[in-house]
């Protein structure tokens, strides 16, 4: 049963508190949305539109009028509450340790400590609780869409072999743009008077963009892109990653260009390049050869305990026995422990900073003292080092990340229209 059904009347009538003394009724808070089983608040609004208008301020850009703005930020509270109930039912959980990860990264990517960011945030009125929340459910809707979106994109050896051959495949080293968009949306089953309406309205916003109108500012006020409120940016790209026919588009347009209105399925969008940039990564890469154990703590385990295992373990090695053996009987990591504890030949960048760490100050052919992890305590040997010319397999992984991008942009777009279908929603502004 639906929240409408029976708990609606509830919500609505504890919204107004008043006393004898009082003529009037005063209202603490009101629902602006429905949402299924649970509602937006007018506070949860009021705060968001306000870090929006700080975050267009910051842009130096003009805030655009509060109706519009509004509306705009509702749109999304929706649309992000939908993924967040999905995330409930599903039992999907963003554990301290996560979290707090989340946050110390998103710091260093600013260039600043924990404090500083505490700072810098109090500075812009936001509680450092605030933050964690915000990216706690920022965590929560992206596992949503891996789950939901992500697993569905299929991508097979033919059509990466396929896109290496195209000309666009060849082009993959090439320059990558920093983009912004405008979707001017259109359902899938409009007549042909609503098509006419939602070109004439994207032509007309192409005519303010090339007359100098501030690009960032059309898309608050009109895109239904989900980066509007954040100026319709969506960052870097390769040609590659768009679908026909604005991949074969770029590479034509200048930094500034905004494209003409193109017509897709989901409406009409126009692209500007806001920057471009260049330059083939490196065909060779360093790998290491290297084995470990895990030891994980447990309800049954202590902290204590799993580092006094690993360090058991660590001497029996020291006393002759073989590793293989021991990471078959004690290592708790599944993908490794049946082969002996080894990860094979592999990419130090695509280990946790700590095994990272210990790996690279771990000679040839030695095994490391016990370490702690966000996984548990490890033991590791590494088993040797090589410069690998990985040109090919370069290619090949670039175009199965290539042909994903573009796969999941469009069906992500096609799944938030879906689920916004589908839901209840009743709004009440």
């Amino acid at each position: 049963m639906k929240l409408s059904d029976c708990v609606r009347p509830l919500l609505l009538g504890a919204l107004f508190l008043g006393t004898a003394a009082h003529a009037e009724v005063q209202p603490l808070n009101r629902v602006v949305a429905i949402v299924d089983n649970d509602v937006i608040m007018q506070t949860q609004l009021d705060a968001r539109v306000r870090e929006v208008q700080q975050t267009i301020a910051k842009r130096g850009a003009e805030v655009p009028p509060a109706n519009v703005l509004t509306q705009q930020v509702l749109d999304r509270l929706i649309i992000e509450n939908i993924q967040l109930q999905m995330g409930e039912r599903s039992g999907i959980r963003i554990s301290d340790e996560e979290l707090n990860q989340a946050i110390t990264t998103i710091a260093q990517r600013n260039g600043m400590s924990i404090e500083q960011f505490r700072a810098a945030l109090a500075k812009d009125g936001l509680s450092f609780n605030e933050a964690r929340d915000q990216v706690a459910r920022e965590m929560v809707i992206s596992r949503v869409r891996q789950r939901r979106v992500a697993e569905r994109i299929q991508v097979t050896d033919q059509e990466v072999k396929n896109f290496l051959a195209s000309d666009l495949g060849k082009m993959q080293l090439s320059e990558e743009f920093r983009l912004a968009n405008i979707v001017i949306p259109v359902q899938e089953d409009a007549s042909s008077d609503a098509l006419q309406t939602a070109e004439r309205r994207a032509r007309a916003i192409y005519e303010q963009a090339r007359q100098g109108a501030d690009f960032g500012q059309l898309a608050i006020a009109n895109s239904a892109s989900e980066t509007a409120l954040e100026g319709g940016e969506m960052g870097w790209r390769k040609a590659a990653q768009l679908p026909p026919p604005f991949d074969s588009m770029l590479g034509a347009m200048s930094v500034g260009d905004v494209s003409e209105p193109i017509r897709t399925p989901g409406g009409f969008i126009l692209l500007k390049v806001l920057e471009k940039r260049g330059g083939e990564s490196a065909a060779v890469r360093d790998e290491v050869n290297v084995r470990h154990i895990l030891i994980k703590p447990s309800e049954i385990r202590s902290d204590d305990e799993a580092k006094v295992l690993a360090e058991r373990l660590y001497q029996r090695i020291q006393a002759g026995e073989d590793f293989a053996e021991l990471a078959k009987s004690f290592s708790e990591d599944p993908g490794s422990a049946l082969n002996g504890g080894s990860l094979s030949w592999i990419d130090p960048n695509a280990l946790v900073p700590e095994f990272r760490e210990v790996m690279n100050n771990t000679a040839s052919g030695e095994v490391s003292k016990p370490f702690k992890s966000q996984f548990g305590w490890h033991v590791l040997q590494v088993m040797g080092r090589r410069a690998t010319d990985s040109s090919e397999q370069m290619r090949e992984q670039q175009a199965l990340n290539l042909l994903r991008n573009r796969k999941y942009e469009e069906e992500l777009q096609t799944w938030l229209r879906q689920i916004r279908d589908e839901a209840y929603v009743e709004v009440k502004l």
